[in-house]
């Protein structure tokens, strides 16, 4: 089973940025997209960036613009930066993987939180 771990999150003012990792356990470069998610206490996980495996990107529009979905295949790691926070992005945020373009996702690891207030 893979395992992905999310790391880089912490507490941060408006206007301000993080950069997220996810290491996975396996070669990332056998799934066919991997993507950001995140979670607010109460509500539904919500993908939130997704970057396929030939290099297209694809995001939520509450983050277009802001935030930037990459991967390093050499690493099996996916990153998300995020610029220009806002307290709305407050939140847990989890990657995970399909293997193909009409699978399940993977495993969930535990997800790093990300506080943004002044």
């Amino acid at each position: 089973q893979v395992q992905f771990v999310e790391s880089g999150g912490g507490s941060v003012q408006p206007g301000g940025s993080l950069r997220l990792s996810c290491a996975a356990s396996e070669s990332i470069f056998r799934f066919y997209a991997m993507g950001w998610y995140r979670q607010i206490p109460g509500k539904q996980r919500e993908l939130v960036a997704t970057i396929i495996s030939g290099g297209s990107t694809n995001y939520d529009d509450s983050v277009k613009g802001r935030f930037t979905i990459s991967r390093d295949n050499a690493k099996n790691t996916v990153y998300l930066q995020m610029n220009s926070l806002k307290p709305e992005d407050t939140a847990v945020y989890y990657c995970n993987a399909k293997r193909t373009r009409y699978g399940a996702v993977l495993n969930w690891g535990q997800g790093t939180q990300v506080t943004v207030s002044s």
